[in-house]
């Protein structure tokens, strides 16, 4: 007899998480083990239940899906994440890599993918919808990063989060200890590597890499 598999439904709105719930119920080694409104609550019921996976959706209130995962990485990091969302955009899909989730899931696949992908990233496995595991497969076997940020230097790194954050030339100069100057050298380098030319743009580069954390601005450049 298979193991019964726990899971924890997290999405914000009601009708998803009882038509999850139906469709879990179809299988008897699929459990409920609770349901949560937003990211807050999903960790706190995470840490109550201890769910063997998290059904995650991404844009919800209080705290994103994302940061929600990459919060239960770190602390239970037994737990598995499989996020449920619409996102299709390669910067989107190596974001839920980077999360610490251990699949994905298009909200709009056939009910039968679900238990599946339960079942799969319950036994220790990845699982991406077909959809979007070509994408996944681009950007992370063939290595077709558009300029990957390895590229950069440490201090060129540390610019563009600055950058990022929202912080001046002036701002960063001070707060690295060097010229004005230094920092707007730094700055064109980091544009001609990664061929990006505008602030929001290294913005949107530097959250899909990691290199500042995630929040609901970083969503939205991000796209969910």
């Amino acid at each position: 007899m298979a193991r019964t598999i726990r899971v924890l439904l997290a999405d914000d709105h009601p009708v998803v998480r009882r038509g999850l719930g139906y469709c879990l119920a179809q299988y008897d080694h699929l459990q409920v083990a609770g349901e949560a409104a937003d990211g807050r609550e999903a960790l706190r019921k995470a840490r109550e239940l201890l769910p063997d996976v998290v059904l995650m959706d991404v844009e919800m209130p209080q705290m994103n899906g994302l940061a929600a995962t990459e919060a239960l990485h770190r602390e239970l990091p037994q737990v598995k994440v499989l996020i449920l969302s619409t996102g299709r955009s390669a910067e989107f899909i190596e974001r839920i890599f980077q999360s610490g989730a251990r699949g994905y899931v298009l909200k709009e696949s056939a009910t039968t993918e679900l238990p599946r992908a339960i079942e799969t990233v319950h036994s220790g496995g990845t699982f991406f919808s077909p959809e979007v595991a070509q994408s996944a497969v681009n950007r992370y076997v063939l290595g077709l990063n558009s300029g990957g940020d390895t590229t950069l230097t440490n201090r060129e790194r540390e610019v563009l989060t600055h950058i990022a954050e929202g912080l001046s030339n002036k701002e960063i100069a001070t707060h690295l200890g060097v010229g004005v100057r230094t920092v707007e050298t730094h700055r064109e380098r980091v544009m001609k590597k990664l061929d990006i030319h505008t602030v929001a743009g290294l913005t949107k580069y530097a959250v899909v890499k990691g290199l500042v954390p995630l929040g609901m601005e970083g969503m939205e450049e991000v796209g969910a």
